[in-house]
């Protein structure tokens, strides 16, 4: 089935939110990460995420099915990185590939080079994602908490 994108507005924040949340609900319990995770933010976050004219929130959509979403930062400044923050397919979609599709369906959307992100370290899934589709370690982590630290990544083109 195909993976489609459609640009979110404010209007869809309680659903992009209800979707975070229940994305990253798992995360947040076994990490504990009260302060940065997105299944412990607020609607009204979201909402103002949506607001800013430098973010670029989709759904992620297989066929006609909101599975997911992903947040672009792309201030469209020359040799600016744009950061995708966050991205997330709802558990029941989780593992099919879905995530790397829409990463892929943005970089073609929003410019093949300079991205960067973070992820979980401790998430082998995550980061074997991530580098799989060209992205590397930048050498900066952030200690959440004793069970998580962020790993940032970057990429500066597609032919990694």
């Amino acid at each position: 089935m195909e993976v489609k994108l459609i640009r979110a507005n404010v209007d869809d924040a309680k659903e992009l939110h209800a979707m975070q949340v229940k994305s990253f609900r798992e995360l947040l319990e076994k990490y504990q990460d009260f302060d940065t995770s997105p299944a412990n933010e607020s609607v009204e976050k979201v909402e103002a995420r949506l607001k800013q004219e430098f973010t670029y929130f989709y759904f992620i959509c297989l066929g006609a099915q909101k599975v997911g979403a992903i947040r672009i930062v792309d201030k469209k400044e020359t040799g600016k990185n744009k950061r995708i923050s966050p991205v997330f397919i709802l558990p029941e979609f989780q593992g099919q590939g879905i995530a790397q599709k829409a990463i892929r369906l943005c970089e073609e959307m929003h410019g093949k080079e300079n991205w960067e992100l973070d992820t979980i370290l401790q998430e082998p899934k995550s980061c074997y994602l991530y580098e799989k589709m060209g992205y590397r370690q930048t050498g900066k982590t952030e200690v959440i908490n004793e069970r998580l630290t962020l790993v940032f990544l970057s990429k500066s083109n597609m032919l990694n």
